[in-house]
């Protein structure tokens, strides 16, 4: 486990039994192998491994009583005690049957059907997932940082340049200068106007993506607020955050690619700042978002009706 996780997580509220398996996967890309084995177990078997004292959950995984421990206390517990009352609680609650029976899970031959509410659970999951891991005393941070921004600018490409535009977009709805260029060259150029005062905002889904890294990394270098929004909270990108704001690591599928599933998550976070913005600055955010919907409304005018 790297120092910068053990500053993210050791220490933080213990997670409802609800969001332990959000946070598994989250946090396991970034452990090491055999702490990823007691997390995979105890997600997968939360009833088996709620009745293993810490050195049979260690057995089960072939790992060792201290990995056991070290990995408890990165998922949020004080130690494997409070692990096990989560794992019990967890298990409780599937076996109330109020867990969901689909999965997200696609085949090729599925009904249309089974396709809407396979994906329909997997969008809640996701984004239930998400709320259980953002970590408020960052958003709340960024929020201040944009609030007060003389200008922002904001990184994405591909899936997560178009949730990039979508929230320099509401930001500039309500007042706000903001930027989200989708050319990367670009994207540096205007890195290096930013100064204090200033905020840029990188979006990758994998926390590693070059073309997002580096506009971030010469905000960072030239005094501006950084704020990663990723699924990864040990990548790359989070080395020249100064706030990190970390999504669901939603389940993949042949069908069903990072790049589609992520955007969910990503969205909720956006939202999440652009409100958090909204309220404070609501004094001219309010006016700003009344004059722009009055600017387009004769567009929206149907056919055959009459404009002011």
């Amino acid at each position: 486990m790297t120092q910068d996780l053990k500053e993210i997580f050791v220490g933080a509220t213990p997670p409802a039994p609800a969001a332990l398996a959000a946070k598994v996967r989250t946090l396991a890309p970034s452990m090491t192998r055999s702490m990823q084995r007691v997390a995979e177990a105890v997600a997968r078997d939360p009833a088996g491994c709620a009745a293993l004292t810490v050195t049979g959950l260690a057995e089960l995984t072939g790992t060792s009583e201290a990995t056991v421990v070290r990995t408890a206390r990165l998922l949020g517990y004080p130690g494997y005690r409070d692990l096990r009352l989560a794992l019990a609680g967890l298990a409780a609650q599937q076996q109330s049957g109020r867990a969901p029976a689909v999965t997200a899970d696609i085949a090729v031959d599925d009904p249309i059907a089974d396709v809407v509410a396979k994906l329909a659970y997997d969008e809640q999951q996701t984004l239930a997932d998400t709320a259980a891991g953002l970590d408020t005393v960052q958003l709340g941070a960024a929020v201040t940082a944009l609030a007060a921004a003389r200008r922002i600018d904001i990184y994405g490409i591909g899936a997560s340049g178009l949730v990039a535009q979508d929230l320099a977009q509401k930001l500039l709805r309500i007042g706000l200068i903001a930027h989200a260029p989708s050319d990367p060259h670009l994207a540096v150029t205007n890195a290096v106007q930013l100064r204090a005062k200033d905020v840029a905002i990188a979006i990758t889904h994998s926390g590693s993506t070059g073309d997002v890294i580096e506009p971030l990394r010469v905000a960072f270098e030239r005094g501006a607020t950084t704020v990663a929004i990723t699924g990864r909270p040990g990548g790359p990108v989070t080395q020249y955050a100064d706030h990190i704001l970390t999504t669901s690591t939603a389940r993949e599928s042949e069908l069903r690619p990072a790049a589609m599933s992520s955007r969910t998550s990503q969205l909720l976070v956006v939202d999440c700042l652009f409100v958090g913005v909204a309220q404070r600055t609501y004094e001219t955010a309010a006016p700003a978002l009344s004059a722009s919907y009055e600017a387009l409304a004769h567009r929206h005018t149907p056919r055959g009706g009459h404009q002011r």
